[in-house]
């Protein structure tokens, strides 16, 4: 799904400039490794009304220009939440690993689970490991990841609970090599279970020999 052209400006650890117009926005949900445990979930959220996903993982495109590293965003809706995803970014045949929040409309999650993720801006951090050709070489199952909603923890784990980023992009299998991606790989649990409409979000990603990436952002409801 494309809209304007978006052009993101961050920087790699090592402090050199990263900027590049994504293509496409992809974002992945049910992305967990136990399969029963998936399973298990999407059971759950069907009681409350949320559809059943088409396949498991299911991948949703939303607008490239929902993506942004602004430090606040805009929603239309007051039943909106985030939650922490490692972010792979594609361009210049080359793979960067990032920190973002899957910002969901939870009210229109009930009716479709595409429109709620395409309802609401996709925020990202500033900073990206460079990972080179092959997006396989991070030690995935070591990465932590964490959320924090108006002060609170709401999330924190390590990615040994979520399909490795290089399966993620497998599975969705319409890569294009000469494409910029952008690809959401998938959330943890939260922490007690219930979502948070709050208005300060934190997100924070600690790779092995990386300095911790991290970034906060502001929500505030639209007025009509």
């Amino acid at each position: 799904m494309t809209t304007g052209i978006t052009q993101l400006k961050l920087r790699t650890a090592s402090g050199q400039p990263l900027n590049f117009v994504p293509d496409t926005v992809v974002v992945g949900g049910y992305t967990g490794r136990d399969r029963d445990a998936v399973e298990h979930h999407v059971t759950e959220l069907a009681a409350i009304g949320v559809p059943r996903p088409d396949t498991i993982p299911a991948f949703y495109d939303v607008a490239v220009d929902s993506v942004t590293t602004a430090a606040a965003i805009e929603v239309t809706g007051a039943a909106t939440s985030g939650e922490v995803e490692p972010v792979l970014l594609y361009t210049d045949h080359r793979y960067y690993l990032t920190v973002g929040s899957d910002h969901t409309d939870r009210e229109l999650e009930t009716k479709s689970i595409h429109r709620s993720k395409a309802a609401c801006p996709k925020p990202i951090a500033a900073t990206a490991i460079d990972l080179g050709t092959d997006p396989s070489i991070v030690d995935w199952d070591e990465i932590r990841v964490a959320s924090w909603v108006d002060g609170d923890r709401y999330q924190q784990g390590t990615l040994a609970k979520l399909l490795p980023i290089s399966q993620v992009l497998a599975k969705w299998g319409t890569h294009a090599d000469e494409s910029s991606l952008v690809l959401f790989g998938g959330t943890l649990p939260l922490l007690d279970g219930g979502f948070r409409y709050g208005t300060h979000w934190r997100m924070s990603l600690e790779a092995p020999g990386h300095e911790p990436i991290e970034f906060t952002y502001q929500v505030t409801v639209r007025s009509c």
